[in-house]
Protein backbone atom coordinates (compact mmCIF):
# COMPACT_ATOMS: atom_id res chain seq x y z
CA UNK A 1 0.00 0.00 0.00
CA UNK A 2 1.50 3.36 -1.04
CA UNK A 3 1.58 6.65 0.86
CA UNK A 4 -1.42 7.91 -1.09
CA UNK A 5 -3.55 5.17 0.46
CA UNK A 6 -1.84 5.14 3.87
CA UNK A 7 -2.58 8.78 4.60
CA UNK A 8 -6.34 8.13 4.62
CA UNK A 9 -5.90 5.30 7.13
CA UNK A 10 -3.83 7.69 9.25
CA UNK A 11 -6.51 10.36 8.94
CA UNK A 12 -9.38 8.12 9.99
CA UNK A 13 -7.29 6.75 12.87
CA UNK A 14 -7.01 10.25 14.31
CA UNK A 15 -10.80 10.78 14.34
CA UNK A 16 -12.30 9.71 17.69
CA UNK A 17 -14.77 6.84 17.55
CA UNK A 18 -13.71 5.48 14.15
CA UNK A 19 -12.36 2.05 14.98
CA UNK A 20 -11.92 -1.29 13.27
CA UNK A 21 -15.62 -2.06 12.67
CA UNK A 22 -16.48 1.35 11.22
CA UNK A 23 -13.36 1.42 9.06
CA UNK A 24 -14.36 -1.97 7.65
CA UNK A 25 -17.83 -0.56 6.89
CA UNK A 26 -16.34 2.38 5.06
CA UNK A 27 -13.88 0.31 3.09
CA UNK A 28 -16.50 -2.24 2.08
CA UNK A 29 -18.99 0.40 0.97
CA UNK A 30 -16.67 2.85 -0.79
CA UNK A 31 -14.07 0.38 -2.07
CA UNK A 32 -11.19 2.27 -0.47
CA UNK A 33 -10.62 4.85 2.24
CA UNK A 34 -9.72 7.64 -0.18
CA UNK A 35 -13.29 7.58 -1.51
CA UNK A 36 -14.61 7.39 2.05
CA UNK A 37 -12.50 10.38 3.12
CA UNK A 38 -13.96 12.49 0.32
CA UNK A 39 -17.56 11.26 0.74
CA UNK A 40 -20.44 13.61 1.45
CA UNK A 41 -22.45 13.18 4.69
CA UNK A 42 -25.33 11.57 2.80
CA UNK A 43 -23.02 8.96 1.31
CA UNK A 44 -21.48 8.29 4.73
CA UNK A 45 -24.99 7.67 6.04
CA UNK A 46 -25.68 5.21 3.21
CA UNK A 47 -22.55 3.31 4.22
CA UNK A 48 -24.22 2.48 7.53
CA UNK A 49 -22.46 4.92 9.86
CA UNK A 50 -24.43 6.41 12.76
CA UNK A 51 -24.97 10.15 13.05
CA UNK A 52 -22.32 10.68 15.75
CA UNK A 53 -19.65 9.02 13.58
CA UNK A 54 -20.68 11.09 10.56
CA UNK A 55 -20.47 14.25 12.66
CA UNK A 56 -17.01 13.26 13.93
CA UNK A 57 -15.73 12.69 10.39
CA UNK A 58 -17.18 15.86 8.88
CA UNK A 59 -15.97 18.03 11.78
CA UNK A 60 -12.44 16.59 11.90
CA UNK A 61 -11.66 16.39 8.18
CA UNK A 62 -11.24 20.15 7.60
CA UNK A 63 -8.87 20.38 10.60
CA UNK A 64 -6.50 17.64 9.45
CA UNK A 65 -3.66 17.96 6.98
CA UNK A 66 -2.89 14.41 5.88
CA UNK A 67 0.29 15.54 4.15
CA UNK A 68 1.52 17.15 7.36
CA UNK A 69 0.77 13.96 9.30
CA UNK A 70 2.75 11.90 6.80
CA UNK A 71 5.65 14.34 7.00
CA UNK A 72 5.72 13.98 10.80
CA UNK A 73 5.73 10.19 10.53
CA UNK A 74 8.58 10.37 8.05
CA UNK A 75 10.52 12.73 10.32
CA UNK A 76 10.35 10.25 13.18
CA UNK A 77 11.14 7.27 10.94
CA UNK A 78 7.76 5.68 11.62
CA UNK A 79 6.17 3.14 9.28
CA UNK A 80 2.42 2.56 9.22
CA UNK A 81 1.02 -0.95 8.82
CA UNK A 82 -2.66 -1.48 8.02
CA UNK A 83 -4.42 -4.77 8.60
CA UNK A 84 -3.94 -5.49 4.88
CA UNK A 85 -0.16 -5.18 5.06
CA UNK A 86 1.72 -8.53 4.93
CA UNK A 87 3.98 -7.15 7.67
CA UNK A 88 1.06 -6.69 10.09
CA UNK A 89 1.53 -9.29 12.87
CA UNK A 90 -0.62 -12.28 11.95
CA UNK A 91 -1.21 -13.32 15.56
CA UNK A 92 -2.54 -9.88 16.45
CA UNK A 93 -5.21 -10.23 13.77
CA UNK A 94 -6.57 -13.26 15.65
CA UNK A 95 -7.99 -11.11 18.46
CA UNK A 96 -11.42 -9.53 18.18
CA UNK A 97 -10.49 -5.87 18.59
CA UNK A 98 -7.25 -5.73 16.62
CA UNK A 99 -6.09 -2.19 15.76
CA UNK A 100 -6.78 -1.03 12.19
CA UNK A 101 -3.25 0.37 11.91
CA UNK A 102 0.03 0.05 13.77
CA UNK A 103 2.66 2.75 13.93
CA UNK A 104 6.09 1.07 13.93
CA UNK A 105 9.47 2.57 14.74
CA UNK A 106 12.20 0.00 14.15
CA UNK A 107 11.52 -3.32 12.50
CA UNK A 108 9.10 -6.21 12.91
CA UNK A 109 10.70 -9.39 11.54
CA UNK A 110 9.20 -12.80 10.70
CA UNK A 111 10.99 -14.37 13.67
CA UNK A 112 9.10 -12.03 16.01
CA UNK A 113 6.11 -14.35 15.69
CA UNK A 114 7.90 -16.33 18.43
CA UNK A 115 7.34 -13.75 21.12
CA UNK A 116 6.34 -13.66 24.75
CA UNK A 117 4.96 -10.71 26.72
CA UNK A 118 6.74 -10.16 30.04
CA UNK A 119 5.09 -7.73 32.44
CA UNK A 120 4.94 -6.92 36.13
CA UNK A 121 4.89 -4.33 38.84
CA UNK A 122 6.47 -0.90 38.52
CA UNK A 123 7.77 -1.33 42.09
CA UNK A 124 9.88 -4.40 41.51
CA UNK A 125 11.67 -6.06 44.40
CA UNK A 126 15.21 -7.42 44.24
CA UNK A 127 13.69 -10.88 43.79
CA UNK A 128 11.43 -9.73 40.96
CA UNK A 129 14.28 -8.08 39.10
CA UNK A 130 16.55 -11.09 39.52
CA UNK A 131 14.10 -13.69 38.25
CA UNK A 132 13.05 -11.43 35.36
CA UNK A 133 16.67 -10.87 34.32
CA UNK A 134 17.53 -14.56 34.42
CA UNK A 135 14.44 -15.94 32.69
CA UNK A 136 14.25 -13.23 30.03
CA UNK A 137 17.95 -13.56 29.17
CA UNK A 138 17.53 -17.32 28.70
CA UNK A 139 14.42 -16.79 26.55
CA UNK A 140 16.21 -14.20 24.42
CA UNK A 141 19.15 -16.56 23.89
CA UNK A 142 16.56 -19.14 22.79
CA UNK A 143 15.42 -16.74 20.03
CA UNK A 144 12.22 -15.63 21.76
CA UNK A 145 11.34 -11.97 21.17
CA UNK A 146 10.34 -10.20 24.39
CA UNK A 147 7.29 -7.92 24.34
CA UNK A 148 6.61 -5.42 27.12
CA UNK A 149 5.30 -1.93 27.79
CA UNK A 150 8.44 0.16 28.53
CA UNK A 151 7.06 0.96 32.00
CA UNK A 152 9.22 1.37 35.08
CA UNK A 153 10.06 -1.76 37.02
CA UNK A 154 9.61 -5.23 35.53
CA UNK A 155 8.86 -3.98 32.00
CA UNK A 156 12.14 -2.08 31.82
CA UNK A 157 14.07 -5.01 33.29
CA UNK A 158 12.54 -7.32 30.68
CA UNK A 159 13.51 -5.06 27.76
CA UNK A 160 17.05 -4.49 29.09
CA UNK A 161 17.63 -8.19 29.75
CA UNK A 162 16.51 -9.22 26.27
CA UNK A 163 18.74 -6.66 24.57
CA UNK A 164 21.77 -7.41 26.75
CA UNK A 165 21.43 -11.09 25.89
CA UNK A 166 21.59 -10.19 22.18
CA UNK A 167 17.89 -10.80 21.62
CA UNK A 168 15.03 -8.77 20.21
CA UNK A 169 12.38 -6.78 22.03
CA UNK A 170 9.14 -4.99 21.17
CA UNK A 171 7.78 -2.12 23.28
CA UNK A 172 4.07 -1.37 22.98
CA UNK A 173 3.23 2.27 23.73
CA UNK A 174 0.11 3.70 25.36
CA UNK A 175 0.78 7.00 23.58
CA UNK A 176 2.09 8.28 20.26
CA UNK A 177 5.54 7.12 19.19
CA UNK A 178 6.78 10.71 19.31
CA UNK A 179 6.48 10.57 23.13
CA UNK A 180 8.60 8.26 25.28
CA UNK A 181 6.92 7.46 28.57
CA UNK A 182 8.42 7.41 31.10
CA UNK A 183 10.98 9.90 29.80
CA UNK A 184 13.88 8.25 31.65
CA UNK A 185 13.52 5.30 29.27
CA UNK A 186 14.48 7.35 26.20
CA UNK A 187 17.85 5.58 25.85
CA UNK A 188 16.17 2.19 26.30
CA UNK A 189 13.66 3.08 23.58
CA UNK A 190 16.50 3.96 21.20
CA UNK A 191 18.15 0.60 21.90
CA UNK A 192 14.90 -1.24 21.22
CA UNK A 193 14.60 0.48 17.84
CA UNK A 194 17.99 -1.05 16.93
CA UNK A 195 17.06 -4.56 18.12
CA UNK A 196 13.32 -4.65 17.63
CA UNK A 197 10.51 -2.13 17.42
CA UNK A 198 8.40 0.43 19.21
CA UNK A 199 4.74 0.07 18.23
CA UNK A 200 1.50 1.87 19.00
CA UNK A 201 -2.04 2.15 17.74
CA UNK A 202 -2.23 5.77 18.91
CA UNK A 203 -1.62 8.74 16.57
CA UNK A 204 1.37 11.01 17.02
CA UNK A 205 0.83 13.55 19.76
CA UNK A 206 -1.35 11.25 21.89
CA UNK A 207 -0.43 11.68 25.54
CA UNK A 208 -0.09 8.63 27.87
CA UNK A 209 -3.48 8.95 29.57
CA UNK A 210 -4.60 6.36 32.13
CA UNK A 211 -7.41 5.22 29.80
CA UNK A 212 -4.87 4.24 27.13
CA UNK A 213 -3.08 1.57 29.14
CA UNK A 214 -5.74 -1.13 29.22
CA UNK A 215 -6.19 -1.01 25.40
CA UNK A 216 -2.38 -1.09 25.10
CA UNK A 217 -2.30 -4.25 27.21
CA UNK A 218 -4.58 -6.12 24.78
CA UNK A 219 -1.99 -5.53 22.03
CA UNK A 220 0.87 -6.88 24.16
CA UNK A 221 -1.01 -10.11 24.85
CA UNK A 222 -2.51 -10.28 21.36
CA UNK A 223 0.91 -10.15 19.70
CA UNK A 224 2.28 -12.91 21.88
CA UNK A 225 2.11 -16.65 22.29
CA UNK A 226 1.65 -16.07 25.99
CA UNK A 227 2.16 -13.69 28.88
CA UNK A 228 4.61 -14.09 31.75
CA UNK A 229 3.91 -12.13 34.92
CA UNK A 230 7.03 -12.17 37.06
CA UNK A 231 5.85 -9.98 39.94
CA UNK A 232 2.56 -8.12 40.41
CA UNK A 233 -0.06 -7.21 42.96
CA UNK A 234 -3.68 -8.31 42.59
CA UNK A 235 -4.82 -4.91 41.28
CA UNK A 236 -2.32 -3.96 38.59
CA UNK A 237 -1.85 -3.39 34.90
CA UNK A 238 0.06 -6.66 34.68
CA UNK A 239 -3.00 -8.54 35.95
CA UNK A 240 -5.09 -6.74 33.33
CA UNK A 241 -2.69 -8.03 30.67
CA UNK A 242 -3.13 -11.55 32.07
CA UNK A 243 -6.90 -11.18 31.83
CA UNK A 244 -6.60 -10.05 28.20
CA UNK A 245 -4.43 -13.11 27.52
CA UNK A 246 -7.07 -15.43 28.94
CA UNK A 247 -9.77 -13.76 26.84
CA UNK A 248 -7.58 -14.08 23.72
CA UNK A 249 -6.81 -17.75 24.39
CA UNK A 250 -3.14 -17.09 25.12
CA UNK A 251 -1.06 -18.97 27.68
CA UNK A 252 -0.54 -17.34 31.07
CA UNK A 253 2.65 -17.96 33.06
CA UNK A 254 3.49 -16.71 36.53
CA UNK A 255 6.49 -16.70 38.84
CA UNK A 256 5.59 -17.75 42.41
CA UNK A 257 6.69 -15.55 45.30
CA UNK A 258 6.45 -15.22 49.04
CA UNK A 259 2.94 -15.33 50.48
CA UNK A 260 4.06 -12.47 52.72
CA UNK A 261 4.98 -10.20 49.80
CA UNK A 262 2.25 -7.94 48.36
CA UNK A 263 4.31 -7.82 45.15
CA UNK A 264 3.66 -11.53 44.62
CA UNK A 265 -0.01 -11.62 45.60
CA UNK A 266 -1.13 -11.32 41.98
CA UNK A 267 1.19 -13.96 40.57
CA UNK A 268 0.36 -16.40 43.36
CA UNK A 269 -3.33 -15.82 42.71
CA UNK A 270 -2.89 -16.49 39.00
CA UNK A 271 -1.20 -19.81 39.78
CA UNK A 272 -4.13 -20.73 42.04
CA UNK A 273 -6.45 -19.93 39.14
CA UNK A 274 -4.57 -22.18 36.71
CA UNK A 275 -1.67 -20.17 35.32
CA UNK A 276 1.45 -22.20 34.56
CA UNK A 277 3.94 -21.99 37.43
CA UNK A 278 7.37 -21.10 36.05
CA UNK A 279 10.59 -22.22 37.71
CA UNK A 280 12.86 -21.48 34.75
CA UNK A 281 12.65 -20.63 31.06
CA UNK A 282 12.36 -24.28 30.01
CA UNK A 283 8.90 -24.43 31.58
CA UNK A 284 7.77 -21.78 29.09
CA UNK A 285 9.49 -23.29 26.04
CA UNK A 286 8.06 -26.73 26.76
CA UNK A 287 4.53 -25.45 27.38
CA UNK A 288 4.59 -23.48 24.11
CA UNK A 289 6.40 -26.24 22.19
CA UNK A 290 9.21 -23.83 21.34
CA UNK A 291 12.23 -26.00 22.12
CA UNK A 292 13.04 -26.18 18.38
CA UNK A 293 12.86 -22.44 17.70
CA UNK A 294 16.61 -22.12 17.18
CA UNK A 295 16.46 -24.77 14.44
CA UNK A 296 13.51 -23.05 12.80
CA UNK A 297 15.33 -19.71 12.98
CA UNK A 298 18.18 -21.08 10.90
CA UNK A 299 15.74 -21.66 8.07
CA UNK A 300 13.99 -18.30 8.52
CA UNK A 301 17.33 -16.47 8.32
CA UNK A 302 18.32 -18.10 5.03
CA UNK A 303 18.29 -15.67 2.13
CA UNK A 304 15.55 -17.04 -0.17
CA UNK A 305 16.04 -17.12 -3.91
CA UNK A 306 12.88 -15.09 -4.59
CA UNK A 307 10.13 -13.04 -2.97
CA UNK A 308 7.80 -16.01 -3.44
CA UNK A 309 10.12 -18.32 -1.49
CA UNK A 310 10.42 -15.67 1.22
CA UNK A 311 6.64 -15.39 1.49
CA UNK A 312 6.13 -19.16 1.67
CA UNK A 313 8.78 -19.55 4.38
CA UNK A 314 6.72 -17.20 6.54
CA UNK A 315 3.70 -19.50 6.27
CA UNK A 316 5.47 -22.62 7.54
CA UNK A 317 6.73 -23.84 10.90
CA UNK A 318 7.67 -27.11 12.60
CA UNK A 319 3.97 -28.05 12.58
CA UNK A 320 2.59 -29.59 9.34
CA UNK A 321 0.68 -27.12 7.18
CA UNK A 322 -1.44 -28.30 4.23
CA UNK A 323 -0.74 -26.75 0.84
CA UNK A 324 -4.32 -25.41 0.70
CA UNK A 325 -3.68 -23.42 3.90
CA UNK A 326 -0.38 -22.14 2.47
CA UNK A 327 -2.28 -20.90 -0.59
CA UNK A 328 -4.90 -19.18 1.57
CA UNK A 329 -2.43 -17.51 3.91
CA UNK A 330 -0.04 -16.41 1.15
CA UNK A 331 -2.69 -15.35 -1.35
CA UNK A 332 -0.83 -17.17 -4.13
CA UNK A 333 -2.37 -19.57 -6.69
CA UNK A 334 -1.92 -23.28 -6.08
CA UNK A 335 0.21 -23.72 -9.21
CA UNK A 336 2.75 -21.17 -7.97
CA UNK A 337 2.76 -22.57 -4.43
CA UNK A 338 3.13 -26.16 -5.60
CA UNK A 339 6.02 -25.50 -7.98
CA UNK A 340 7.84 -23.21 -5.52
CA UNK A 341 7.51 -25.67 -2.64
CA UNK A 342 8.88 -28.44 -4.86
CA UNK A 343 11.95 -26.33 -5.63
CA UNK A 344 12.35 -25.36 -1.96
CA UNK A 345 12.24 -29.03 -0.99
CA UNK A 346 15.10 -29.75 -3.38
CA UNK A 347 17.08 -26.97 -1.71
CA UNK A 348 16.46 -28.42 1.74
CA UNK A 349 14.35 -25.50 2.93
CA UNK A 350 11.09 -27.38 3.42
CA UNK A 351 9.96 -30.96 3.70
CA UNK A 352 6.74 -32.67 2.66
CA UNK A 353 5.53 -34.95 5.46
CA UNK A 354 2.70 -36.64 3.60
CA UNK A 355 -0.70 -35.74 2.14
CA UNK A 356 0.60 -32.41 0.81
CA UNK A 357 1.53 -31.17 4.29
CA UNK A 358 4.78 -29.19 4.61
CA UNK A 359 7.12 -28.22 7.45
CA UNK A 360 10.28 -26.15 7.67
CA UNK A 361 13.35 -28.32 7.17
CA UNK A 362 16.29 -28.15 9.58
CA UNK A 363 19.29 -28.00 7.26
CA UNK A 364 21.88 -25.50 8.41
CA UNK A 365 22.15 -22.08 6.81
CA UNK A 366 25.64 -22.62 5.42
CA UNK A 367 24.63 -25.88 3.74
CA UNK A 368 21.85 -24.10 1.89
CA UNK A 369 24.13 -21.29 0.81
CA UNK A 370 26.58 -23.83 -0.64
CA UNK A 371 23.73 -25.33 -2.68
CA UNK A 372 22.60 -22.03 -4.19
CA UNK A 373 26.01 -20.37 -4.70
Amino acid sequence: MNNKDIKYWVGFNIIPGIGRVKLAQLENYFGNLENAWQAAPADLKHSGLDSSSIHAITSWRPKLSLEAEMEKLDRYGIKVLTWHDPGYPSRLKEIYDYPPILYVRGSLLPEDEWCLAVVGTRRATVYGRQVTEEIVADLARSKITIVSGLARGIDSVAHHSALEAGGRSIAVFACGLDIVYPSENANLARSIIQQGALISEFPLGTRPKATNFFPRNRIMSGLSLGVLITEAGKASGAMNTAHWAIEQNREVFAIPGSILSPASSGTNHLIQEGAKLVGDYNDILEELNLTAVAHQMEIREVVPASDTESLLLKQLSAEPTHIDEVCRSSGLPVSTVSSTLAMMELKGLVKQVGNMNYVLAREAREEYRVKVD
